[in-house]
């Protein structure tokens, strides 16, 4: 079964190195054009068209999926389409333009969390069980048909990161047997039920911003949702400062009196204590704009400020 590869970021690479490890005919990868990278800001591939290169296996930068791209697919006898995380959008042109039509590979157990950022937003909602779904591509947004599901439980220290490379990891296994079961024509499909599906919706500047009128736990699933990209952040005053680490804390009870959310309580060692909407959440770790990741109580040393000072 002769396969176009449609992928960009490093997640799709493990789906990529699955399919040629597993003998099948990748004749053709598709990603997004090179982009200016670095301080010299050159042109650089991006993660699966290095890998690809590595392969020597062809490249396109389709300017436009239209007839035209369609058309090329079918002069070279394109049976399958696979696309991970490419970035774009299939036309109906495209969608309908191979045999064997198109499968995906979704970070989430659908119909939960479809949509551009289901590994966040798992993560961000304190979701303790994931996983990969391989589907059928369908025109609306991730509403196809399932082919095959593993889970992947979350951690309560589990971040985005964590979670993401584990899950690339999955999606190539179970991309290669979902590929396996297509040519043996063993393969199921599943119809998802769509009064069950939730959405998980581009990153917005407002949700890296931590409020901490929160729960601790709310507070917690956000700095590991947001961990390592885009990061979340407090403010100090006028100064935007990012959470790279921390942890959650005892909650309070509710007869006891404590300073507002964001207000530091106590320092130790290298942590500092910070009110939360219940309880405390500990600052492990934290990165000034235009600085350095340091301690939180390096952070607080170098401001001269301590217990009492609040965030906000």
């Amino acid at each position: 079964m002769r396969i176009v590869f449609m992928g960009t970021p490093d997640f799709a690479v493990p789906s990529l190195e699955a399919l040629i490890g597993a003998g099948h005919d990748v004749a053709m990868v598709v990603t997004r054009p090179d982009k200016p990278r670095g301080r010299g800001q050159k042109p650089s591939p991006c993660a699966v068209k290095q890998a690809a290169l590595r392969h020597g296996l062809p490249v396109e930068h389709p300017v436009k999926l239209d007839a035209g791209f369609a058309a090329q697919l079918k002069e070279q006898n394109i049976e399958c389409g696979i696309i991970v995380a490419y970035g774009r959008i299939l036309p109906p042109v495209l969608l309908e333009a191979l045999p064997y039509g198109w499968i995906n590979v979704h970070a989430s157990l659908l119909p939960a969390y479809r949509g551009p950022a289901p590994i966040h937003r798992a993560v961000m909602a304190g979701e303790t069980m994931t996983g990969i779904t391989t589907m059928v591509v369908a025109p609306g947004l991730d509403e196809g048909d399932m082919l095959l599901q593993q889970e992947l439980p979350i951690g309560p220290q589990d971040t985005t990161g964590d979670i993401h490379d584990r899950l690339a990891e999955i999606g190539g296994v179970l991309l290669a047997q979902t590929v396996a079961q297509l040519a043996e024509g063993t393969l199921q499909r599943r119809p998802q039920d769509h009064s069950r599906a939730t959405y998980a919706p581009l990153l917005t500047r407002d949700d890296e911003r931590v409020d901490w009128s929160w729960t601790t736990e709310q507070i917690h699933n956000r700095v590991r949702g947001m961990n390592p990209w885009p990061g979340a952040y407090m403010m100090d005053e006028d100064r935007i400062v990012k959470i790279t680490a921390g942890r959650s804390g005892r909650k309070i009870r509710q007869d006891m009196v404590t300073p507002a959310g964001g207000t530091i309580l106590k320092i130790e060692g290298e942590e500092a204590a910070v009110t939360t909407g219940d309880g405390l959440y500990w600052l492990t770790e934290v990165q000034p704009a235009g600085s350095k990741r340091m301690s939180a109580a390096a952070y607080l040393r170098g401001r001269r400020i301590g217990q009492g000072h609040r965030f906000t």
